[in-house]
């Protein structure tokens, strides 16, 4: 909503820039490392199992 109070005449940006220790960028890296080995675990298990059911499902009798 603040696009619709910004004036046009400066440019739209914060007034101050925002500085970011080293620390809580490694910290903030070693979140981000931590989610995305999250997510690729799951998308293996969730593979793991789909190739179980594949593999059942292949051998069920005709």
């Amino acid at each position: 909503m603040s696009i619709l109070t910004h004036g046009f005449d400066r440019p739209f940006a914060a007034e101050r820039t925002i500085r970011i220790s080293e620390a809580r960028k490694a910290q903030l890296k070693r979140i981000a490392l931590q989610a995305l080995g999250l997510l690729s675990m799951g998308s293996v298990l969730t593979a793991l199992i789909a190739l179980r059911t594949a593999i059942y499902v292949w051998h069920l009798p005709a």
